[in-house]
C-alpha cells in the first residue's frame, strides 16, 4: 500500500491567508458529512489528521494539508448545511469563490458524492457553478463500502451519467481504493507542474 506522509499546515478564511506553497493543490467540494475529512485521513493513513465530526457544518475555514510536498489538499466548508447566519454564509461564499477562481496552485477540484444517496440539488448547483467557470474537476464517490459489491458499478455509472469526467469510488473504511486515488492525484500533479 502506497504511503504518503501528510501534515496539517494552516487554516485560512480567505485567499490572502492561504499558504505560499508551490505544489499542486486539490480543493475538496462536497456537502457536509460527505466524508471529506475521512478522505484526507484515509489517504494519509492517519485517522487523527483531519478532525471528523458527526455534526454537519463543523469546517468553517479552508484547511490545508501537505502530502509530502507532492500535493496539497484544501478541505473547504461543506455546502448544504450550516447553523450560521445568512450574513456568515454569504461571507463564506464570497471568500470561497475568490479562492477557487484566483488561487494559482489549484490543479483540479474534487467533488464528493455520497454513494448511499441520490445526487442532491446542491451537488448539481455546485457542479453548474464549476462548469460555468470551466474549472478542472473530478468526482469521488464516498462511503462505497455501504453499497453491496454487486451494485457498486451501477452507482458509479449513475454518477458518470450526471457528471462528466473521471469518477472514482472511495471508502475511508476500506483502504482498497486509496492507492488508485493517490495514483490519479499524482498523475494530475505531475502532468504539467503548477
Amino acid at each position: 500500500m502506497k504511503q504518503i506522509n501528510a501534515e496539517f499546515i494552516i487554516s485560512a478564511e480567505k485567499l490572502s491567508q492561504c499558504p505560499d506553497f508551490q505544489v499542486p493543490e486539490f480543493p475538496l467540494l462536497g456537502r457536509s458529512n460527505v466524508g471529506k475529512s475521512s478522505f484526507i485521513n484515509a489517504l494519509a493513513n492517519n485517522k487523527k489528521l483531519a478532525k471528523t465530526s458527526n455534526t454537519p457544518g463543523k469546517t468553517r475555514l479552508i484547511n490545508f494539508f501537505n502530502f509530502s510536498d507532492k500535493f496539497m489538499v484544501a478541505d473547504l466548508p461543506g455546502y448544504g448545511y450550516a447553523k450560521v447566519s445568512k450574513e456568515a454564509q454569504a461571507k463564506w461564499q464570497k471568500y470561497l469563490e475568490e479562492y477557487l477562481l484566483n488561487r494559482k496552485q489549484i490543479k483540479s477540484l474534487i467533488q464528493f458524492i455520497d454513494a448511499r444517496h441520490e445526487i442532491q440539488k446542491n451537488d448539481y448547483q455546485m457542479r453548474e457553478w464549476v462548469s460555468a467557470y470551466n474549472l478542472p474537476i473530478f468526482t469521488v464517490v464516498t462511503k462505497i463500502d455501504y453499497i453491496p459489491r454487486g451494485k457498486i458499478q451501477k452507482v458509479l455509472a449513475d454518477v458518470k451519467k450526471e457528471f462528466d469526467g473521471v469518477v472514482l469510488p472511495f471508502s475511508a473504511e476500506d483502504r482498497f481504493y486509496c492507492e488508485k486515488t493517490i495514483d490519479y492525484i499524482m498523475e494530475l500533479s505531475e502532468a504539467t507542474g503548477v
